[in-house]
């Protein structure tokens, strides 16, 4: 199988249209053999009440490149990927710009990932380190999961 970086990032795109992605505004920038980039606007619209980027908006940024990478490592006609455990430290504080968040593998086993996303500023400074583990499942008849 061959890697197609623009496949990838436009499949990732294209996915993420209306759904909490959209509502952030993640886009997806950047991809590798062993890591997925996207980029999430930091304004209003994720601060918490003091004005600073809201840490739950930078979690759900690392789930999203998290979980989308770990996405494009199974077959996705007979698997499914979930999310079941995130971990953030939230190292420095942003108000305003972009943050750039990538994930990276560091296990991937046939039913387990596990993640580092690191989220950095425009100056590469680290803003959150993530770690995310994900469950590849054997995909389901239903929908209903």
């Amino acid at each position: 199988m061959t890697f197609d970086k623009d496949k990838i990032l436009e499949y990732c795109n294209k996915i993420s249209k209306n759904t909490l992605m959209e509502t952030l505004n993640i886009v997806y920038v950047d991809a590798g053999p062993d890591f997925l980039t996207a980029t999430m606007p930091v304004n209003s619209s994720v601060h918490q009440p003091m004005g600073l980027l809201h840490g739950g908006a930078t979690v759900a940024l690392a789930e999203s490149v998290g979980s989308a990478a770990s996405f494009l490592f199974v077959n996705s006609k007979v698997s499914e990927v979930r999310g079941i455990e995130i971990s953030a430290n939230h190292l420095k504080a942003k108000r305003d710009g972009i943050v750039t968040a990538t994930a990276r593998i560091i296990h991937k086993g046939r039913s387990i990932h596990l993640w580092e996303i690191r989220i950095v500023d425009e100056n590469d400074s680290l803003v959150s380190l993530c770690k995310l583990t994900t469950m590849v499942l054997s995909k389901r008849k239903s929908q209903d999961s």
